[in-house]
């Protein structure tokens, strides 16, 4: 449970009425996104819902069921985390702005390619076209989503492309412990246990990312991979 002192308010309006809580900020998002496991009382400073956070006044168990058609806070918190707005300070909004961006600059540079050379985009080039096609970065959004959005948008600026490989692995019996990892971190299309114990798949990657995926899989296997480029 964050500390008043850390939280924000999450507000959400109904006609005239309003009902907030007090969260932790950093939280938010992985309420937003769905992660699973995520326990809602963690989230909140206080397990109270609000009219007027500020001031402390509660909100009555009336306007409760009469908007969320139940008193259970935990499940009230969620709707008002999920639908409503958080009211982050000037200097938290900056921060994961700025933290979003990064990890957004990053994800295109190595996922995407340049089709006029067949090269990856320098991190900077991308910046810069984000700059120039006014991309909004909207720090509760998915990496995912907003990738997705600012290469929509910087595509009238640069030539951007994301390409995709598909690579045919087996993996020796003796790692196959490390299996749970891999699919884990990358999108296994096919795969299939051996009567030997070895494990092979198809795996689809960015081709920006197909190093990295050579790379993790001479890690988890001490270079006794096989690999084939199938696409």
């Amino acid at each position: 449970m964050v500390s008043l002192d850390k939280a924000v308010i999450a507000r959400y309006k109904r006609g005239k009425k309003l009902f907030e809580v007090l969260v932790d900020p950093e939280k938010v998002e992985s309420v937003r996104s769905g992660s699973s496991g995520m326990d809602i009382s963690d989230v909140l400073a206080v397990e109270e819902i609000f009219e007027d956070a500020s001031k402390g006044e509660k909100a009555t168990e009336r306007d409760l069921k009469e908007v969320f058609a139940t008193t259970d806070i935990n499940e009230i918190a969620m709707r008002i985390i999920k639908d409503g707005e958080v009211q982050l300070t000037t200097e938290q909004r900056r921060r994961k702005v700025e933290e979003k961006r990064r990890m957004v600059i990053d994800r295109i540079a190595r996922i995407s390619i340049n089709p006029q050379t067949g090269t990856p985009h320098p991190p900077s080039r991308i910046e810069i076209a984000m700059k120039e096609a006014k991309v909004h970065i909207d720090p509760f959004k998915s990496v995912d989503t907003l990738v997705a959005e600012t290469i929509k948008a910087i595509r009238a600026i640069i030539p951007i492309k994301v390409e995709e490989s598909e690579i045919a692995v087996k993996i020796p019996p003796a790692y196959t412990g490390r299996v749970y990892e891999l699919k884990k971190n990358y999108q296994v299309v096919r795969e299939e246990w051996q009567s030997d114990g070895s494990f092979i798949a198809l795996i689809r990657v960015p081709a920006g990312m197909k190093e990295e995926l050579l790379s993790f899989l001479g890690v988890i296997t001490r270079g006794e991979v096989e690999t084939r480029i199938v696409k």
